[in-house]
Formats: C-alpha cells, structure tokens, sequence
C-alpha cells in the first residue's frame, strides 16, 4: 500500500500541480516565462557578439498564451509609459501643438480693418452730412444763365453775429448790428485749367434785376434800380444776392457757401491756428487788427480781425479782398493738410465747428464742398489764380466793372479755359 496520495505516482508527478491530491490534473495554471533573448543558432566557431553586447536586456514577458510585446506588454519594453506621445499605455497620448496658420490670421486681421475703416468711413459721412445746413434754394432763382464748364461756386462771408454771447462779440470786435450783411463774396471756378478765384467787393455798383421773394414768393419786376452789390443780400438774402450776381455777370452759379463771424473763428482754431504772412503793420481799431508785419500764426479770433481790416489799409476795400483770398486759401491749404485729415482728434472738432456754422444750397453735398476746398488749397499753392474782379473807375461813391474784360473773363470761365484777364 503506498501511502503517498496519487497526485504524487511516479508516472503523472510531473503533470500535476501544486501538490493536489486529486487523481486528476487540475485546470491548467499559467505562469509568466521570462525570455533572456534569442539563443544564437550553433555555428562551427566563435562568432562575433552581436550588436549591443555586454548591455543588459529587457526582459520581456509572456504569459505561455502569446500574450506578450504585441499585448499585455506592448510599449512596455520600449519605454513609453502612460501619457507618452505612443499611444502604447493606457492613458491619452499628448499631441504636438499644431503650427499657427499665419495666412488665416493675416486674412481675417484684414478683413476686421476693412470692416472698421468702412464702418467709421460710412458713420462719419452721414454724421456729417447730417450737420450741412442747406437752407438756401437756388430753385426760386429765375432767368439763369446757361450753365458752362466746370463747376462755380459763390463763397459768402457774413457778418451775422447770430448764436453769439456778448463776451464773443466784445472779443471778436463785431458789435451788436442786427440781421446780417454780406462782408466779402468770392467766386471761385473749378475745372480742368486750374482753380480761379475772384473776389467780388461790395462796393461793386449792380443792377437789381426782377426777381422772386425768397419768403413771399411774389414777383418784384426791375427797375434799372443801382446799388451796392452787398445791398442785395441785405434786401432779400442769399436768393437775390445770385440773382444780381448772374445778371450782372452771365455767369450761372452752381453753389452757395456762406459763413458768419463765429463760424469762421471757430474753424481757425479748431485747426491750431493759420500762418500768414502780413504784408504790412496794421492796426484796426474797428476790426481789433493789431499785427506786425512778418510771418506769424494767426488764432480765430486775430483771423477775423484780419480779414475785416479795412480803415488800415490804403487800398481799402480792394487791399482788404487780396488779404481775404489770401488767408481763406492758407486755411484751405492748413484744412487739407494730412495732419488735419489724419488725426481724428483735429478732423472730427475741425468738421464739427466747420459744418455747425455753414450754411450751403440744397443740392451742395459732402463732395462739393471737398472739391471747394481743394481748389482753394490749388489756388495757394501756385496752381489756380486769384484775382479782384477789374474795374474801370467809380460812379456815385460804388466801383464799376470793366465790362469788356468782366465779359472776357466770363467767357473763358464758362468755356474752363486759362484765365488771361486780370484784374485790379
């Protein structure tokens, strides 16, 4: 009798398992087997190690069921662990940061400046056209003249003192008239033969020709009657004040600008001032005019004193429009400068003071008035001429026109050609 259990016979010792005392083998267990390498296969003599010799191997692990580098193990021995950019572990591999897209992000910066630029461009057109008062209608203006070529404009400034506190007009020097008088009138005639301005003086003997009440709307016929050009603008405004223009002239006039005292003053300073260069001492008491004479910058309130200088000169009304066509074209050229057009903190006050005190026609819009003051910009720079309109002489106290060369003159403005005529 043996009495060691049967799990322990010499014939199935080697297939039973951990000691078990059963006559049947138990379910096989596997054991993890640990791999030293490959063997190298025999060969007749020594060979050379191979590459790596001498260099400690990983072992790698196999469960006896080929679970092994492919599986339970893979990426272990290669040293990837969890979180490596492999994939092998368990956990989520981390990518490479992808390069930035220049090309998209130089595109859409692009296309968000653009979309500003139209945006403020757009804004400020309407906020701007929104403040042109266009109260004048060159429509009750009868028995115009042909239009011609080019584009002519009437610039008026007046001497309103409307909206003005009494601490302006005692600073301004303008007194306290009531209602408003035309203190200087220009023409100014753009095209393609440069610009031409033509300062109209207010002495200038006229005819007041038949015309419509502005407010009425009645019909008052001519009477041959003869006065001082700046009288028709005191009588019935802007609307007689073209009419007697064109019958005396025969020129049609295709815009109105005017400007009062405030108006003007606010948009010198608006720019930081105008550089003039006076031609002569000057003082004024009735203008508040005190200058030296040489080159200086001019703020708004010595501006207007210096376009209204009048007793301080010898010339008088004459001297006094040379010296207006003179600075209107310096603010021009100082408006148009890019300093002015580019910095918005001089544009937007500047546009603001100039429009707020502007009074235009009906048809005048942002780009006629753009084009005056450009034209008037050409007219300083040397490109345009500016001129007095002729005169002949004088007949009761009022100066007359030359008729042939205003006649001339006339001509070569409706047909744009160069202007040959000059005047006083």
């Amino acid at each position: 009798m043996n009495d060691w259990p049967e799990g322990w016979s010499g014939d199935n010792r080697g297939g039973y398992g951990r000691g078990s005392a059963s006559a049947r083998p138990e379910s096989a267990r596997v054991m993890r087997q640990v791999r030293r390498g490959a063997t190298p296969p025999p060969g007749p003599g020594p060979s050379a190690p191979p590459y790596g010799a001498g260099v400690p191997q990983q072992p790698s692990y196999t469960d006896g069921q080929g679970y092994g580098g492919d599986g339970y193990d893979s990426g272990y021995n290669t040293g990837q662990v969890y979180g490596g950019s492999g994939g092998g572990g368990q956990g989520r591999p981390v990518r490479d940061r992808p390069a930035p897209n220049w090309r998209r992000r130089i595109k859409w910066t692009a296309i968000t400046v653009v979309t500003v630029l139209v945006v403020t461009t757009v804004s400020t057109y309407f906020w701007a056209d929104s403040k042109l008062n266009r109260e004048v209608d060159l429509s009750k203006v009868i028995e115009r003249p042909e239009a011609g070529e080019g584009t002519n404009y009437l610039i008026v400034g007046s001497d309103s003192r409307e909206g003005m506190t009494d601490e302006q007009k005692k600073d301004l020097h303008t007194g306290s008239a009531e209602g408003k008088r035309t203190d200087s009138m220009m023409i100014l005639h753009t095209g393609d033969n440069g610009s031409t301005l033509i300062s109209l003086p207010r002495d200038s003997d006229v005819e007041i020709p038949s015309f419509v009440g502005s407010e009425s709307g009645k019909k008052y016929p001519g009477t041959g009657r003869h006065t001082k050009l700046n009288a028709a603008y005191a009588e019935d405004g802007p609307e007689l004040l073209v009419r007697t223009i064109e019958h005396n002239t025969g020129l049609r006039l295709d815009h109105y600008v005017e400007i009062g005292f405030a108006g003007f003053a606010n948009i010198v300073d608006a720019v930081g001032g105008v550089e003039m260069d006076i031609p002569q001492d000057i003082k004024d008491k009735k203008s508040g005019a005190d200058f030296k004479k040489g080159k200086q910058t001019l703020n708004g309130e010595e501006a207007l004193a210096f376009v209204r200088t009048r007793y301080a000169l010898a010339g008088s009304d004459l001297d006094r429009t040379k010296n207006q066509q003179k600075f209107l074209s310096a603010l021009a050229s100082q408006v148009a400068t890019p300093s002015t057009v580019l910095n918005p903190f001089k544009l937007y006050p500047t546009m603001g003071a100039g429009l707020d005190s502007l009074i235009v026609d009906k048809d005048m819009g942002l780009f006629d008035l753009a084009s005056m003051f450009w034209a008037m910009k050409s007219v300083s720079g040397g490109d345009g001429t500016s001129m007095n309109m002729p005169i002949s002489g004088s007949v009761g106290g009022n100066l007359k026109w030359d008729d042939a060369k205003v006649k001339k003159l006339v001509e070569e403005l409706k047909n744009d050609e160069k202007v040959t005529v000059s005047g006083n």
